[in-house]
């Protein structure tokens, strides 16, 4: 995938990107927002572990990047069984490109390219209650807030509640 958004581009992780992976990713302040599988501290080695799993087919997870570097992520985790017409949605960005509309736009082509390349009819994304930034992310493409999953997540020893934001084909 190779995708233009604005000064930014939505691309396929490389392994020249394992430098500013690490530079961007090793940030309390972007870990505290994700699920504990994301590392902290991140190192050079889960650098090298995620290029290879983000290579795996389908592809589905992708660098958000600057014509230098990689600054964030974004993917799809399709589902299974019963639930094969969903992918949950996840992002990140380095702190230095946060407030700029980044996460906006790469969700919208993320989106489209969910929905026309696999045989889905959902995404969905959970938001830690206190990452108001994030759904308003999700808010702007279109997602709505179906519920509030009380004391659902543990993250950095406190339970808290997600909010659930769901899209559908067709919804927007």
């Amino acid at each position: 995938m190779y995708v233009k958004i604005g000064q930014y581009i939505i691309r396929n992780w490389a392994p020249a990107d394992e430098a500013a992976l690490v530079k961007y990713a090793d940030n309390r302040r972007v870990w505290i927002n994700l699920r504990d599988l994301f590392p902290h501290p991140y190192t050079a080695a889960d650098a090298k572990i995620w290029m290879v799993t983000s290579a795996k087919r389908p592809v589905t997870n992708f660098a958000i990047a600057t014509d230098e570097e990689a600054i964030g992520g974004i993917g799809l985790k399709l589902k299974k069984d019963i639930y094969r017409r969903s992918a949950e949605v996840g992002y990140w960005l380095g702190e230095p490109f946060w407030g700029r509309g980044i996460a906006t736009a790469a969700l919208k082509s993320i989106t489209a390219f969910a929905f026309k390349d696999f045989d889905l009819v959902r995404l969905y994304a959970h938001v830690f209650e206190w990452n108001s930034p994030s759904a308003r992310v999700l808010e702007k493409n279109g997602f709505s807030l179906e519920g509030r999953l009380v004391k659902s997540i543990t993250k950095d020893g406190r339970t808290i509640d997600s909010l659930l934001y769901a899209l559908t084909r067709g919804s927007r």
